[in-house]
């Protein structure tokens, strides 16, 4: 009996977007974390519902870093565009600076993350609001920390002898993942400082 054989030797090695199996891994672990968000905004308004003591411990947090922190955030979005379109061109010299400029502004939201931490007027051993400003400002921080090393990391790889094929698949799923990142502190943003506001 004859066996069909099929030479596939000349087939990409990478692709992008949904035709890899990154993407969906990394798709997966926004839903994942993305569920963990709603948890966390839906245990807040279930106290800010049911704890009598509430209206008196849901201090105002200063808007100050939160807004320039969500601002730099926002405005990280065009970059962070401009680097998935680079990526899928293969365009070398472009992702390599726009990976080094996503860098500079994730440092930069790292450092506003800090002083935004700083400023809060409640800690998180207070009381059950303070564990909770604390538990989703921290989850939050932690996946920008993340996304920023991954973008430290491809940043270093683009300037070495592995910034070819597969890599510019990485960066537009790093891209990809940002997207979720910005997306997702709009609702914890409007959570933690405008609805204690009303």
């Amino acid at each position: 009996m004859a066996r069909s054989v099929i030479d596939v030797s000349d087939l990409p090695t990478y692709a992008f977007g949904s035709r890899v199996t990154p993407w969906w891994g990394t798709f997966s672990f926004c839903l994942l974390e993305g569920t963990g968000f709603a948890l966390g905004i839906g245990g807040y308004l279930y106290l800010a519902v049911t704890n009598r003591h509430w209206a008196k411990d849901a201090v105002p947090l200063s808007l100050i870093w939160s807004a320039l922190f969500t601002l730099v955030l926002v405005v990280s979005a065009l970059p962070n565009f401009l680097i998935r379109r680079a990526a899928m061109r293969e365009s070398l010299r472009s992702v390599r600076v726009l990976l080094l400029v996503m860098s500079v502004i994730g440092l930069v939201l790292i450092g506003l993350r800090v002083m935004e931490f700083s400023a809060l007027p409640v800690r998180w051993s207070d009381n059950a609001y303070g564990s909770f400003v604390w538990l989703l400002l921290g989850l939050h921080g932690v996946h920008v920390l993340t996304d920023v090393a991954d973008t430290l990391v491809l940043a270093v790889l683009m300037f070495t002898r592995h910034g070819t094929g597969k890599r510019f698949s990485d960066a537009e799923d790093n891209a990809f993942y940002w997207y979720f990142v910005v997306l997702s502190w709009l609702p914890l943003y409007a959570v933690l400082y405008w609805l204690p506001r009303l």
